[in-house]
């Protein structure tokens, strides 16, 4: 027919995918139904305490860098931590108020090895931006500008450290590089996960072959989970389409309850259990 217009060639709808996202789906798709397509959403278990000991650091280092440079000082910091605490998930007050002195204490030792003088370029800041099949984006702890070139920052509180593996291999941290250096048009190739615990920064240095691969498995992930959503929307089986996957983390899952199958793959754990020693 005369003036017919061919779909070949027209692009597919890019996926709109966060690292939280990708992660759930990689760990286990019934999760990720769970969280992110049933509705109503399947209740959740209560707060975990060592999310909330990270929520409050998170909140306070934030709190920090909104202060002016002559406003800054590690006691101050603590005193952030301070303002900013939740005892949501702490086995008891005298558990809590061991923890929030301990946040206190990272918090104050992190800042004191910090340039008072020197200004994050941004801090929370949610980045977003289109690369290959998926529009890629989340919220950056910290984006440090050092001598022109981007830095994106991360910070930790969990109980074990960390390797330089775990900042090469982040799917998070190489997805924030991308987006921070379209968004702001400048490079971004170094990646850092600061924890705060043991004061140590594992850093990598990402070369445009490493950002590659891991945009490449952040699309393959994105094209799986879209494939399962919208086979579900044509009425697909769901269980099929998003089988549970069992492991150790079937101990903190937040959909436990509705989960037999997790249920029996691992034991149940108090919302403490995760804080460490």
């Amino acid at each position: 027919m005369q003036g017919q217009l061919s779909l070949e060639g027209i692009p597919s709808k890019l996926v709109r995918v966060t690292p939280a996202r990708l992660a759930t789906w990689a760990g286990c798709p019934r999760k990720y139904r769970m969280t992110y397509l049933d509705r109503p959403t399947p209740t959740r278990a209560g707060a975990w305490a060592n999310a909330t000991l990270g929520a409050v650091v998170h909140n306070a280092l934030r709190a920090y860098f909104e202060l002016r440079a002559d406003e800054r000082s590690p006691q101050r910091a603590a005193a952030l931590v301070r303002e900013h605490w939740k005892g949501d998930g702490f086995a008891s007050p005298a558990q809590a108020g061991d923890y929030r002195r301990r946040a206190q204490e990272w918090v104050g030792s992190y800042v004191e090895q910090l340039d008072p003088d020197v200004v994050p370029l941004a801090v929370e800041r949610w980045v977003s931006a289109p690369m290959g099949s998926i529009i890629g984006e989340g919220r950056v702890d910290r984006i440090d500008d050092r001598h022109g070139e981007l830095v994106i920052v991360d910070y930790k509180t969990g109980r074990h450290g960390l390797r330089v593996d775990d900042a090469r291999q982040s799917l998070a941290l190489g997805l924030y590089a991308l987006a921070a250096r379209k968004n702001f048009r400048r490079p971004c190739r170094r990646v850092e996960l600061h924890h705060l615990p043991t004061g140590t920064v594992a850093s990598w240095e990402h070369s445009p072959e490493s950002l590659a691969e891991l945009q490449d498995r952040a699309e393959q992930l994105a094209a799986e989970l879209q494939a399962a959503t919208d086979a579900l929307d044509e009425g697909a089986d769901a269980s099929a389409l998003f089988p549970v996957r069992t492991g150790p983390h079937c101990s903190w899952c937040d959909f436990r309850a509705h989960c037999p199958e997790g249920q029996q793959a691992a034991p149940n754990l108090s919302p403490w259990a995760l804080l460490g020693d």
